[in-house]
C-alpha cells in the first residue's frame, strides 16, 4: 500500500526519521569530488605512470567500495587500451602480477576481503594504488608495497562515500591514459551533484523535488532497473544496491539490451499489474476495488543516456512499449551532463536521494545495516576448514 508524497514535505518528521543524517551524506556529493580531486592530486597519482601503461587495471573492493571500480570501467568504457576488472572477493586472479596494476579500495581500511587481495599482490609485486583510511591496516598494507596512497575522509558510510572513493581511481585512470577527467569535466561533475543535491533537499516539495517523486513512485512496488549504457547500466546497479541498503527493499537491475532478453519476461509475469478479465479498463463504472486486490508490484525505471547505441535504443523503446500496455508503471531518467563521468553523476545523485526518501517515507531509518553488521560478524567467527 502506497503512502502520501505529502509525508515527505514535513522537515521535521524527516530529520526525526533521519537519525543517521544519511540525506546530509548523499547531499556531499559535490564537495566529495572536490576533495577527493586535490587528496588524488597531493598524493601524487601521476607517479602510477611512471612505469608506462599497464597491462590491466584489477580494482580489488566489497560492497559499497567496489561501486567504484565500477564506476572507473563505465567511465574509461570500450575505449580504453587495457582492460578494467573488479574483483570483489578475498582471492586475486591468477594472471594478476607485475605488469598489472592493482587499485585496493576500502572506506574504512579494514575490509576483510579487499585485505587479503592486497597482502597477495604485495607478495606478487603488483603496481599498487590504495585508497581508503589513513592509518588504516589497508594503507598500512600498501606501504608495504609502496602504493600510491589517497586517504578517504571519514565520518559517512561507505555507501555514501561513493565520490571519495571513485573520484581518485578516475583520475588515476586518466593519468594512465585509460580515459579522458581533465579539471573541467571533474568541475562539471561536482556542479551536476550540486544541482542534483539542491532540486533534492529536504525542504523542496514533493512536487518539484525529483528525489521525493521516485521515491513516492517506488513506494510499494518491486523495482526494475535497466540502463541502457556503460554509465546507465553503472547507475542501475547502484539504485538497486542503495535501495536494497538504505530502504530495504528487493530491486532488480539489468543492463539493456540483455536485460531485454532475459528479464523482459517479469513485464508479463505475476508481478505485474493485471486487470480482471471479467472487467473492462476503460470502464469508468467498474470496481476499481478489483484491481487493488490484483494488481501486481511491480515497477519500470528506465535510466536514460544521451550515448546509446541504436539497437540498444530501440529495445528500449519496445520495453518502455510493452510495459505501458501491461500496464506497468513506467518511469524514464535521462542523465544530464557532457562528460561520462558528470552523466553518471547526474544520476547516481538522484536515485542516492530517492533511495533514502523512500526508506524515510516507509518508516526506515536509512542508516544502519544490522543485517549486513550481523553478518559480517557472524563470518569473522567462522574458522576455515
Amino acid at each position: 500500500m502506497s503512502r502520501s508524497p505529502e509525508l515527505l514535505d514535513d522537515v521535521a518528521a524527516l530529520d526525526a526519521g533521519d537519525r543517521g543524517e544519511m540525506l546530509r551524506a548523499v547531499a556531499s556529493g559535490a564537495a566529495q569530488v572536490r576533495e577527493a580531486a586535490r587528496l588524488t592530486a597531493e598524493a601524487g597519482v601521476d607517479r602510477l605512470a611512471d612505469d608506462g601503461r599497464p597491462r590491466a587495471v584489477l580494482v580489488c573492493g566489497a560492497g559499497g567500495s567496489a561501486v567504484a571500480g565500477d564506476v572507473l570501467a563505465a567511465v574509461a568504457g570500450d575505449a580504453s587500451p587495457v582492460p578494467v576488472v573488479v574483483s570483489r572477493g578475498p582471492v586475486l586472479p591468477a594472471w594478476a602480477g607485475p605488469m598489472d596494476l592493482v587499485v585496493a579500495v576500502s572506506c574504512s581500511g579494514s575490509t576483510r576481503e579487499t585485505l587479503s587481495a592486497l597482502e597477495e599482490a604485495v607478495r606478487r609485486g603488483c603496481r599498487l594504488m590504495v585508497v581508503g583510511r589513513a592509518g588504516s591496516p589497508l594503507d598500512d598494507l600498501g606501504q608495504r608495497g609502496r602504493a600510491v596512497f589517497v586517504p578517504v575522509p571519514q565520518g559517512r558510510p561507505s555507501r555514501a562515500s561513493l565520490w571519495a572513493l571513485s573520484t581518485p581511481l578516475v583520475l588515476a585512470g586518466h593519468a594512465l591514459g585509460l580515459l579522458s577527467a581533465p579539471p573541467q569535466d571533474v568541475e562539471q561533475t561536482a556542479s551536476l551533484l550540486e544541482q542534483v543535491a539542491d532540486r533534492c533537499r529536504r525542504d523542496a516539495d514533493h512536487l518539484v523535488n525529483p528525489g521525493k517523486r521516485l521515491a513516492a513512485h517506488l513506494d510499494g512496488a518491486l523495482p526494475v532497473v535497466w540502463g541502457t549504457s556503460a554509465v546507465t547500466g553503472v547507475a542501475a546497479a547502484r539504485f538497486a544496491l542503495q535501495l536494497n541498503e538504505n530502504a530495504e527493499v528487493p530491486a532488480v537491475w539489468g543492463l539493456l539490451p540483455d536485460a531485454a532478453h532475459n528479464q523482459a519476461m517479469v513485464l508479463e509475469g505475476p508481478a505485474a499489474p493485471r486487470v480482471d478479465a471479467a472487467g473492462d479498463p476503460d470502464d469508468f463504472f467498474r470496481d476499481r476495488a478489483d484491481d487493488v486486490e490484483q494488481a501486481g508490484s511491480l515497477a519500470l525505471v528506465v535510466l536514460r543516456d544521451s550515448d546509446e547505441h541504436p539497437q540498444t535504443a530501440a529495445y528500449a523503446s519496445s520495453c518502455l512499449e510493452l510495459a505501458r500496455e501491461q500496464q506497468v508503471p513506467v518511469l524514464e531518467l535521462h542523465a544530464e551532463g557532457r562528460s561520462p563521468l558528470a552523466r553518471l553523476a547526474s544520476l547516481v545523485g538522484l536515485v542516492d536521494f530517492a533511495s533514502t526518501y523512500l526508506a524515510l517515507l516507509q518508516g526506515t531509518d536509512p542508516t544502519p545495516v544490522r543485517a549486513v553488521e550481523r553478518l559480517r560478524d557472524r563470518a569473522a567467527q567462522v574458522r576455515p576448514a
